[in-house]
């Protein structure tokens, strides 16, 4: 069991409630921190947090991370263009880090994620295991050489040459099934839809990049913040027909 502490200047995730927490606004003792959610803790420096259970998106922004994981807001369009819910099945290819099976897998049904390096299997397990996840199935397997399951909602590709994999989609997929590739290039990205638009079991629905811009806001001073996310990548979406 985790705690999330959290005040109005800064936030902490707390993975063991076996010993005092330090931060630089000095420790926790042990046993406050078992204290019920909504409950105010006090440091040793008399500063106050409130401690809760984590949700789900606390937990899964500590992760493990080696490949480049596909960021938030990119992950926030294939859900909502996809519409995938809690009855949806959905294969992933490669898996990288496991960040998109695993945010996936806290909104569908059951999450198959392929991916051929055994190094990253291993992120991937202990990310699985880390959110308590029990509907992620990993395959070390080539999804170019093909896909086992059938009667797939949605194929997601983030992989070198997304359009080799087509084919393998095209059967795993159901009639009116998306396929999602995610490319950080434009060549790739064009490669994949021409390929798309080449086969009469596809059709092309919208090629989109998200552009997110946060913003500081304290007081009168409003502005973009200095550090922001450019360009990640850009998501291509076709439908099975």
């Amino acid at each position: 069991m985790a705690k999330v502490l959290i005040n109005k200047y800064d936030k902490f995730l707390i993975k063991d409630l076996n010993k005092d927490f330090h931060t630089k606004y000095g420790f926790f003792k042990k046993e406050d921190l078992k204290k019920k959610t909504g409950s105010k803790l006090v440091s040793n420096t008399k500063k106050e947090f409130t401690v809760f259970d984590p949700y789900f998106i606390d937990l899964y922004k500590k992760i493990k991370r080696d490949a480049q994981v596909i960021p938030l807001k990119d992950i926030g369009l294939i859900v909502a263009e996809t519409g995938i819910n809690s009855s949806s099945e959905v294969i992933d290819a490669g898996s990288g880090s496991g960040a998109l099976c695993c945010f996936l897998a806290n909104i569908v049904k059951e999450v198959t994620t392929y991916e051929i390096r055994e190094d990253f299997i291993k992120i991937v397990k202990h990310n699985i295991d880390f959110l308590s996840l029990k509907n992620v199935k990993i395959k070390n397997k080539d999804i170019y050489e093909g896909i086992d399951e059938k009667n797939i909602d949605l194929v997601v590709l983030d992989l070198p040459e997304p359009w080799k994999a087509i084919e393998s989609a095209k059967k795993a997929l159901k009639t009116g099934g998306f396929l999602v590739s995610y490319s950080p290039s434009v060549p790739q990205t064009a490669d994949f839809v021409n390929e798309i638009n080449k086969n009469e079991s596809f059709v092309h629905v919208k090629t989109s990049e998200i552009i997110e811009r946060e913003w500081e806001i304290n007081g009168r001073k409003v502005r973009p913040r200095s550090q922001q996310i450019g360009h990640s990548g850009f998501i291509s979406f076709a439908r099975r027909i």
